[in-house]
């Protein structure tokens, strides 16, 4: 029989926790990647993993990690202040069908593959759920192909916080999420370069009831936030049903750069609205059909509202780029603001889909410091009730 409280055993200055005694609730303190290993594998519901400073080998994997409702097995540092560092190998960190599971404040660095991989295990009909991922910085992954910062696949309830994630695969994405419901992104930071093809924030192969807000896209590759996408008919969770991307919304989020900072894609209904895009360099928004067969409608009923736009027009193609294949008639389009930094006279010339209602155009913004990324309007802004709102907001 297993003692009711556990062996306490002092390891340098580290309080560390006799593994094979462990308890229901406990923390361990661990300063070595087997002490990691060996912590997590023996990890009960309750159980948080505090980890050392210091650099570790990534490639960690954990399978059936679970924690309980209010009882979440946790990683974290032991100083956020001085956060560990996990480097290399294909995937930093890869849990494979996890549920209430939390990671804090951790570094993830020049892995191969994928910085964080969280999957289901290939068993659609029971995903993964109650993942959190707080304050982490995951940074130069890849640094070819299709390579993502964060993927996340068949996962449920899930939130991702106050996190960086900074150049991912050329083709690849910040966050990439494949059939993941019921989840936020808020508070993220994501750089790159608006050069490269890959996106800051992906939701596709059936994801559904997903809010991003609050997060900051500097260049974040070609697409900023892809609503949608093209997915292998085998990986749609749990199954196709007639959309690659559903209920997705984007609000109070900062764009600068990239081609294009928001792309609806085989999408079935999505609300972006209180952004803020600052120099988007080929359009605002593409409303783009790429999966195509009977089983999926075609790309309609996004609506695109009170969002602030400044762009140039030596820049910038035109406000929209409408693939074939879509139903882009029943796109919305209402009380945005639009401004043309070089050539204010021109903001009213836009190539919208369908009539706007409610827009502004062409009155400065004044913005406090564009050149040094600051992108909040000044008190003095004609701009009301368009762009990033100053207050915090509920997910809607």
């Amino acid at each position: 029989m297993k003692p009711r409280h556990p062996v306490i055993i002092l390891i340098g200055t580290f309080l560390c926790v006799d593994l094979s005694q462990t308890a229901l609730s406990q923390t361990v303190t661990v300063n070595t990647r087997d002490q990691i290993v060996r912590a997590t594998d023996n990890a009960a519901p309750g159980t948080t993993i505090l980890i050392a400073p210091g650099t570790y080998q990534g490639s960690l994997s954990f399978n059936g990690l679970r924690g309980e409702q209010n009882k979440p097995i946790v990683l974290a540092a032991a100083d956020k202040e001085n956060p560990p560092v996990f480097k290399g190998r294909n995937s930093c960190i890869h849990l494979t069908d996890p549920a209430f599971v939390e990671l804090h404040n951790l570094v993830l660095t020049e892995a191969r593959g994928n910085g964080i991989n969280i999957d289901d295990g290939g068993s659609y009909d029971s995903p993964a759920h109650h993942v959190v991922l707080r304050g982490l910085t995951v940074r130069d992954v890849g640094p070819d192909g299709n390579r993502d910062g964060i993927k996340l696949s068949g996962l449920d309830n899930f939130r991702v916080e106050n996190c960086t994630i900074e150049r991912w695969g050329s083709g690849g994405s910040g966050i990439d999420m494949v059939g993941c419901h019921d989840g936020q992104v808020t508070g993220c930071t994501f750089r790159h370069s608006g050069k490269i093809a890959g996106n800051g924030v992906q939701a596709k192969g059936g994801s559904r009831d997903i809010v991003i807000q609050r997060c900051r896209f500097e260049y974040a590759g070609g697409r900023g936030v892809n609503i949608g996408g093209s997915t292998g008919l085998p990986y749609f969770r749990p199954q196709v049903g007639g959309y690659e991307a559903r209920d997705i919304t984007v609000q109070d989020c900062t764009f600068i750069g990239s081609s294009a900072p928001i792309c609806f894609v085989g999408v079935d209904g999505a609300i972006v609205k209180y952004n803020t895009i600052h120099r988007p360099q080929h359009y605002v928004v593409r409303i783009l059909q790429e999966s195509r067969g009977s089983q999926f409608v075609p790309c309609r009923n996004g609506s695109f509202s009170n969002n602030l736009i400044a762009f140039q027009s030596d820049e910038i193609r035109g406000a929209t780029n409408v693939g074939p294949g879509t139903a882009a008639e029943t796109f919305t389009f209402a009380n945005n603001h639009w401004y043309c930094i070089d050539r204010p006279e021109r903001s009213h010339r836009l190539s919208l889909p369908v009539k706007e209602t409610g827009g502004s155009y062409g009155t400065d913004p004044q913005f406090a410091n564009p050149p040094r990324g600051d992108l909040h309007v000044l008190d003095t802004s004609p701009v009301r009730d368009a762009g990033v709102r100053t207050q915090s907001v509920d997910s809607q």
